[in-house]
């Protein structure tokens, strides 16, 4: 990692105020993330129904987000993205108590969706320099999202067993409200006044290298062979018998292991290379998803759960550390963007044909998504072999992979 190129110090309480940048929108997807669509099931929805409703916003994010990327890049501060972003999707989560019919919850939800796509990757941006000017471990700053996270997903489990599902939209309107507050708490750090001799040796072109594109490509088709259990997961469970509170541990489960591997990121990156995190991360999940469908019981599942900590973890970990290497920062935002939309565009994808699968064959169809993992793993083999000759060593050798 780059232990910083600024001669300015960072501004004040940058650590925190990433801290509340993070778990504010994160802490959203703790509440939407496992329970919208259960809450998307007390309206009697159909399986495909919901697929349909929860694969067209991730359309939307993924047209949207690169956008909103370029366009913070050219702001001076680009923290101004997410003051409106946090206000608008606040205003669509009051939208949600109105709304019951498929086609309203569908505009409502994609509306969503488009306001708060780049919420998370501007986020992502700024915790991004702070690591290039600073020195700052992004796994330090990242991890508080992950808190956030667990603590609203298990607010929102025991809310559901007290309430019912149709609670979501009153705590998903105080949880949006808090991205407000973050936003105007998140650092200012203004652009970049000149560009950091790390990484001079990038040319500016590296937007168009292929090997970062099929990089970012395999990692989020690794990272939507979750979207079966995104979308059915928690509807699973509860046919299994589980409860709101059981379902919200089954949730956190995965989120712990995340924080955990996010506090241990320095170590951990100093053992294993960013390719390994991520080809890792690719296997666990071929083998997650392929026992998922078996009546494992609440211990088995929180097995599985742990795992999460590779399918996820490891894999957005070894990510952002080769695209910190390959990126310098006046194109940092676009760069996040363009991996937001590969991500979207394939968990979109996914969820969409999650919804036909899961309608025909119920759990017995999760082995898809374990061979949309090994696909992953295929692209980033693919990647490290296209990544181009390091300038060190007179062009003959490539970087470690």
């Amino acid at each position: 990692m780059i232990t910083g190129t600024s001669p300015e110090p960072p501004p004040r309480h940058f650590h925190l105020r990433c801290a509340l940048a993070f778990a504010a929108p994160i802490g959203v997807n703790g509440i939407i993330l496992p329970y919208f669509p259960v809450w998307l099931n007390s309206l009697a929805f159909s399986e495909f129904e919901i697929g349909i409703i929860l694969a067209v916003p991730m359309i939307v994010r993924i047209v949207s987000a690169p956008v909103v990327g370029a366009i913070a890049d050219r702001l001076h501060e680009r923290s101004r993205v997410l003051v409106w972003s946090g206000i608008l999707s606040f205003l669509t989560a009051i939208a949600l108590f109105a709304v019951t019919g498929f086609w309203p919850v569908l505009i409502v939800y994609s509306l969503q969706a488009a306001f708060f796509a780049a919420y998370v990757p501007v986020v992502d941006s700024i915790a991004v320099s702070g690591v290039r000017r600073w020195g700052f471990q992004y796994g330090l700053l990242r991890v508080w999202g992950s808190i956030g996270f667990v603590a609203m997903s298990l607010l929102m489990g025991r809310l559901i067993g007290l309430w019912g599902g149709g609670v979501l939209p009153a705590v998903a309107s105080v949880a949006f409200a808090l991205t407000v507050a973050a936003a105007f708490a998140a650092p200012r750090i203004g652009r970049l006044r000149k560009p950091s001799p790390s990484l001079g040796r990038w040319k500016p072109g590296v937007l168009g290298r292929l090997d970062l594109h099929m990089l970012m490509i395999g990692a989020s088709v690794a990272q939507a062979s979750h979207a079966m259990f995104y979308a059915f997961g928690a509807i699973h469970w509860q046919d299994m018998g589980f409860g709101g509170t059981e379902i919200g541990i089954l949730w956190s489960t995965a989120v712990v292991v995340e924080i955990v591997v996010f506090f241990a990121s320095a170590l951990i990156a100093r053992h294993f290379s960013p390719w390994t995190l991520m080809r890792l991360g690719c296997a666990v999940a071929v083998v997650r998803w392929t026992l998922f469908p078996m009546p494992l019981g609440f211990a088995g599942y929180l097995l599985l759960q742990s795992m999460h900590a590779f399918t996820f973890t490891f894999l957005h970990i070894g990510v952002q550390h080769k695209l910190v290497e390959a990126v310098q920062e006046e194109q940092e935002t676009s760069m996040q963007g363009t991996y937001f939309f590969y991500n979207g565009a394939f968990l979109a994808l996914a969820t969409f044909l999650s919804g036909a699968l899961y309608r025909a064959y119920g759990a017995a169809s999760y082995p898809a998504m374990a061979l949309t993992a090994l696909v992953g793993l295929l692209l980033l083999v693919l990647a490290a072999r296209l990544q181009p000759q390091s300038s060190e060593g007179g062009g003959k050798s490539v970087e470690p992979s």
